[in-house]
């Protein structure tokens, strides 16, 4: 599980996460939206080790990224809305590679590999160069490379930027499947009929500030819209330009 007690980051003057306390249990799809500059990828930067809090902290499964980095971002996955890849090596190579850095059997990896790359679509494009496939089939490398240390938490941010129709569905089976088989997956989206079709629960920040937290079907009835992206509009009304000024101020 993911247990987020009293997180804050600023920025001189500015809070970009302010006293957000968050549980998350084992097995659940929570979609964390908000509007640009809310403090959405500050939180998953702090939340996979990349960023420091500037105080409060985060456990996952009990393991506290700060104290135990190593162990935490074991247990964790993280595709972030633009991946890093290595441009010159194929899809096969980054595979072995990252399984190195998890120190993965090489048996295990070309098991993976196999099993991985028919999900994914992979087999055609396994020995050309990253930096010759579409932007499509670079993200499915980097959720095949994701998978392959199997990991318990997995954190996503914006999943389904510039996927085609295919790989859109692709990737949603993917993540309500995994959580339905216990991984706990925190995604942030802007596509609002997505995360109302998917998740368990979403949470809504803005200004910094969690505002709303619960089942889509509650806030629905709670906040009398007609979906999700209704009620997100509701609460968020303005805040994007207010998240905006204050960032450049």
């Amino acid at each position: 599980m993911i247990r987020i007690e009293h997180l804050t980051r600023t920025f001189g003057d500015f809070i970009a996460v302010d006293d957000l306390c968050l549980d998350i249990p084992d097995g659940e799809l929570f979609c964390f939206l908000g509007p640009n500059g809310a403090g959405k990828t500050t939180t998953i930067k702090i939340l996979t080790g990349l960023m420091r809090p500037t105080s409060g902290r985060t456990l996952l499964n009990g393991v506290d990224i700060r104290r135990d980095p190593l162990a935490a971002k074991r247990l964790i996955g993280y595709i972030p809305d633009m991946p890093f890849l290595y441009d010159r090596l194929t899809p096969v190579e980054f595979f072995g590679f990252t399984g190195d850095l998890y120190s993965i059997p090489r048996a295990r990896v070309l098991e993976r590999e196999r099993e991985l790359f028919a999900l994914f679509g992979l087999q055609e494009c396994r020995a050309a160069l990253i930096k010759d496939l579409s932007h499509g089939m670079r993200q499915r490398v980097i959720y095949a490379a994701t998978f392959l240390h199997e990991p318990r938490i997995l954190f996503v941010d914006e999943p389904l930027i510039g996927l085609d129709p295919h790989s859109i569905r692709l990737i949603k089976d993917l993540l309500v499947r995994h959580a339905r088989a216990g991984m706990t997956v925190f995604l942030t989206t802007h596509i609002l009929p997505v995360a109302e079709s998917i998740a368990d629960r979403v949470g809504i920040i803005a200004g910094g500030k969690l505002i709303a937290l619960g089942a889509p079907r509650d806030l629905l009835a709670h906040h009398g819209g007609k979906d999700l992206e209704e009620v997100f509009l509701q609460l968020t009304e303005g805040e994007d330009a207010t998240c905006l000024s204050s960032a450049l101020s």
